[in-house]
């Protein structure tokens, strides 16, 4: 199993950029022998050895959908929703007033808290937002999580996992014992499955553009690479939304972080870069 291991982890490095932890392959097993049993497979390695030896890409993009983290749940870490809420929309309402549009991209978006979670802040503006476009686009890595976030349907302990009471009420309708979303918060989300070693030219150009909990499962050239490529597709006076454990220190990709609003990124060579400290603080 450790020689099968090592070439799914280079395998899987390939062609998502994420890396594999060797001291997780239990983990990993435990999470294919069930996909390893449904496609008739005695073990996790014959299959590996099936996906080495012959092009099987429905398997491969189980096997993917098998091994993403897909860890997520509403308002996730509160801090970000607020800030956008309180400073960062009501920059751009009144920065784009011109086009009277605003593109935001979650870039690994899992079941879909995230978008919504955003979704329902931007909805607390609409009176002001008549004759605006407002284009929220979602996309993740694993077709069941895109398929679930579509869906829009969550269970009661999804839906208690950081979620406003009022919000629920407001937002949401009761489906036996789960929960939809309403439907016209879920119109008007566009969700696709997306890989991010894959070109972003046809995402930008963005305003906003939330990449969180999903860098630490690259290397670092990997994170460099991606981060240079969101810099290209966000506004010169956009911003980026890492998460809390994604801290960025030597300007990497050409992001600086904006003291005091934490998980907050701007343009190194953008209008926010002097003012970034100012900006912050009023956060």
């Amino acid at each position: 199993m450790i020689a099968a291991f090592g070439k799914l982890s280079g395998l899987i490095k390939e062609l998502t950029g994420i890396v594999i932890d060797p001291e997780k392959k239990f983990i990993i097993e435990s999470r294919l022998m069930p996909l390893a049993r449904a496609n008739g497979f005695d073990s996790v390695a014959t299959m590996i050895h099936m996906l080495m030896s012959e092009s099987q890409p429905a398997l491969l993009a189980e096997v993917i959908d098998a091994l993403a983290t897909n860890e997520t749940f509403f308002f996730r870490d509160r801090a970000p929703f607020d800030l956008f809420g309180a400073h960062i929309l009501p920059y751009l309402l009144q920065a784009r007033a011109e086009q009277r549009a605003v593109r935001i991209w979650c870039t690994a978006c899992s079941t879909g808290q995230e978008p919504y979670s955003l979704a329902m802040t931007i909805d607390q503006f609409a009176p002001r937002l008549t004759g605006w476009r407002m284009m929220l686009q979602a996309s993740d890595i694993s077709r069941k999580a895109i398929e679930a976030a579509r869906n829009g349907l969550y269970n009661q302990f999804e839906v208690q996992r950081g979620m406003p009471a009022n919000f629920l009420l407001r937002y949401f309708s009761r489906e036996g014992e789960n929960w939809r979303i309403a439907e016209h918060l879920r119109s008007k989300v566009a969700f696709s499955n997306f890989n991010l070693l894959n070109s972003f030219e046809d995402r930008g150009p963005c305003d906003v553009v939330f990449c969180r909990n999903v860098l630490i499962y690259f290397d670092q050239q990997t994170r460099n690479d991606i981060l240079a490529r969101l810099s290209r597709v966000v506004r010169k006076d956009g911003f980026l939304i890492l998460g809390s454990t994604e801290a960025l220190l030597g300007g990497e990709g050409g992001w600086i972080p904006a003291p005091a609003a934490p998980m907050l990124y701007v343009h190194r060579d953008g209008p926010h870069a002097m003012a970034a400290a100012e900006f912050a603080e009023r956060a």
